[in-house]
């Protein structure tokens, strides 16, 4: 048996004892993380730098801001720890009462998944949040990080183990694989009986390999290929407001914007504000421009770097922005369907008519009116924090908190009824 099965082995026997402790006992143990995580905090940034140091010149600067933990950072993940201890448990809830006319009392109850594998890359901040939802959720977790963020998570899951053990829960109900090459990865994909639901978080590399080789129950997510779309009745200031905010305030995450499209009517006079706001002012203002990839038409009103058909359907990650102009909905609707991932959409308008129109047609896990895609996230949604974003239907969608970690079994009550 390999090094990794005999680590799911150890999740595995501990499943039954998180599945099992009460909402007091887990509340406890989470908050005793969050302290165990920040009397660790000069080991972690330690171990953070070595991560940094080692990733410069081989990842984007966009991926070596995910990569890097700050006082700050390391302070938000203690925070968001406390905030899903504050949540209500989900196990046990009731989601329906029947009762029969033979007297039989049917319950449909909340309860753990088991176990729970989650394969990403070089966020370590990914760490912390995993194992706080899957405790909360009576779930053991199994966390496989690229080898960028390891000593990162080894130091965080080493704080995370120490705040378990302090309340009598397992430190197995938390495991990092140790092994940080691709096999690690596929024996996670095929770990039938050790592994109940399996989570990548990153790329789109990342994503489509487990979803093609996964023989274990897997959840597509992350991949962001956003779309905001400003109509011919949008207020342009309030739409430049929400591209720079959706594009430029963490260009590296799944929410961040990576195409407007704008309606003809509006074209001339919003893209040279656009370029305005997004190039020559973030220039004077000591930022990093936004490189702005250009269909035709955008390309002949404002210039840009000419876009051909895979600008438009690249996840970037990074300062860069397709611009098209459109004849107006139905044709950003179209161009959505093509080119979107089923992530966030947004639409800028006035219209109360033509956003009904958007929001009903475009199907994704987010649909937004006059407000920037970057809010899809756990703890914008009052999640606390979140496993990552479904772009699939089943069994969740959009940003994964507590109730999506959990599955449900029926409860039958009976006084010796028999069929």
């Amino acid at each position: 048996m390999t090094e990794t099965l005999q680590l799911l082995g150890r999740a595995r026997a501990a499943a039954a004892a998180i599945a099992t402790a009460n909402t007091k006992t887990k509340d406890l143990a989470l908050n005793n993380v969050a302290g165990a995580l920040c009397r660790a905090s000069a080991e972690i940034l330690r171990a953070n730098a070595a991560d940094v140091e080692q990733a410069q010149g081989h990842i984007s600067d966009t991926m070596i801001d995910r990569l890097t933990l700050t006082p700050a950072r390391i302070a938000g993940m203690a925070e968001g720890l406390r905030q899903v201890a504050a949540l209500p448990d989900p196990v046990g809830v009731c989601y329906e009462r029947i009762e029969r006319p033979n007297g039989l009392l049917i319950e449909k109850l909340a309860v753990p998944l088991g176990v729970i594998g989650i394969i990403y890359e070089s966020r370590p901040n990914v760490t912390s949040d995993a194992a706080a939802l899957c405790v909360k959720s009576g779930n053991a977790c199994v966390l496989r990080v690229g080898k960028e963020a390891w000593r990162s998570a080894h130091a965080i899951v080493s704080a995370l183990r120490e705040g378990l053990s302090m309340v009598g829960l397992p430190e197995d109900a938390v495991v990092l694989v140790e092994d940080t090459s691709r096999e690690s990865a596929n024996e996670m994909m095929r770990a039938v009986g050790y592994i109940d639901l399996l989570i990548p978080r990153g790329g789109a590399g990342l994503i489509r390999a487990c979803v093609d080789n996964a023989i274990v129950p897997c959840i597509q997510t992350g991949t962001g290929v956003c779309h905001i779309y400003v109509d011919a009745a949008a207020n342009l200031e309030m739409a430049l407001d929400i591209i720079e905010n959706a594009k430029t305030s963490r260009p590296s995450v799944c929410n961040a914007a990576e195409t407007c499209l704008v309606h003809a009517a509006v074209a001339e006079a919003f893209l040279p504000r656009l370029r305005e706001r997004l190039i020559a002012k973030r220039q004077q203002d000591g930022l990093v421009p936004v490189e702005l990839r250009t269909d035709a038409a955008a390309n002949a009103c404002i210039g840009g770097t000419p876009a051909d058909e895979n600008d438009f359907a690249v996840e970037h990650l990074d300062y860069i922005l397709g611009v098209k102009v459109v004849s107006g909905v139905q044709e950003a609707m179209a161009h959505i369907q093509r080119f979107g991932t089923g992530h966030s959409e947004c639409i800028v308008t006035e219209d109360e008519k033509t956003a009904a129109l958007f929001v009903s047609c475009v199907d994704c896990a987010a649909v937004y009116v006059n407000a920037s895609t970057r809010f899809t996230d756990g703890g914008e949604f009052g999640l606390g924090c979140e496993m990552g974003i479904s772009t699939q239907k089943l069994h969740a969608r959009g940003p994964m908190g507590l109730k999506e970690l959990t599955s449900y079994k029926y409860v039958i009550h009976g006084t010796g009824q028999i069929r």
